[in-house]
């Protein structure tokens, strides 16, 4: 028993001041990389970065200084850390392989946040789903689509293809083709058509609606009629237009073509 006690205290004897220096690589080396931490979020908190990009690039960085600390420490213990970190690496190879999908959605919602293509209440079509942006996280992008669904959509699947964003401009182009028989007067009709726009005071002058004939088709002449409005009003003055014009042909006596064409250009809104 007394050569055991011996051995213990020649061993204490010997790794004790390793032990208090291991122990104090730790304490010191969690407290600078809370320091750091602290100061890079402080920095990209005055850059105005991403909340939420901010909080996972912050958390990513303690988790690899804190790392090198521990690997610090265990070295100073004498213990071999050069096939640790070997052994380290080849899990974490491992895993990204097994989980490159999940990688693949969160380096493209890091280029999403950072970028910013859309932001939160934009309508977009993305992924092959339209719908107004709810939430924009790391992996996936949240939309509610026109008919109160929700979708979530990974980030891969946005990144990879292409983006249309409905509300990015202040205004938008409503495109509309509007058909009358051969026998009716071309000029006529077309002044009955700036009539109507120029009564709707959503409708921009600046600018200026497009009105012209844009072919001849089998049983129509097709006049196709573009006015600019805010990205806001684009639905309401598209079914107003089509509604008032009807009953202004009706009126004047300008035919349209029975069964009538869906020859207008159908755009989803903001």
């Amino acid at each position: 028993m007394s050569e055991l006690w011996s051995y213990l205290e020649q061993m204490v004897r010997m790794y004790a001041l390793d032990i208090v220096i291991a122990v104090i690589i730790l304490v010191v080396g969690r407290w600078a990389a809370k320091s750091v931490v602290k100061l890079t979020g402080r920095i990209m908190k005055k850059r105005s970065v991403d909340e939420t990009l901010s909080r996972f690039l912050l958390s990513l960085m303690f988790a690899l200084l804190m790392a090198f600390v521990i690997i610090a420490a265990l070295g100073q213990l004498g213990i071999q850390t050069t096939s640790l970190v070997a052994i380290v690496g080849a899990a974490g190879l491992a895993i990204g392989l097994a989980l490159q999908g999940s990688l693949s959605n969160l380096a493209s919602g890091v280029m999403l946040i950072t970028f910013r293509p859309f932001r939160a209440g934009d309508f977009v079509e993305v992924g092959g789903v339209s719908g107004v942006v709810e939430e924009v996280s790391i992996f996936t992008t949240t939309l509610k689509t026109p008919d109160n669904k929700r979708v979530i959509v990974p980030n891969a699947q946005i990144t990879g293809g292409t983006i249309v964003n409905y509300s990015a401009e202040d205004k938008r182009r409503i495109d509309l083709v509007f058909g009358i028989s051969y026998g009716d007067d071309i000029r006529r009709a077309k002044e009955i058509i700036d009539t109507v726009l120029a009564e709707d005071e959503r409708i921009l002058d600046d600018p200026k609606p497009t009105v012209g004939v844009v072919q001849l088709g089998a049983s129509s002449v097709d006049i196709a009629v573009r006015p600019w409005v805010k990205t806001a009003d684009y639905w309401d003055v598209f079914f107003a237009t089509n509604e008032r014009m009807k009953q202004r042909f009706d009126a004047e006596g300008i035919h349209i073509p029975f069964p009538q064409r869906d020859v207008h250009v159908f755009q989803k809104s903001s």
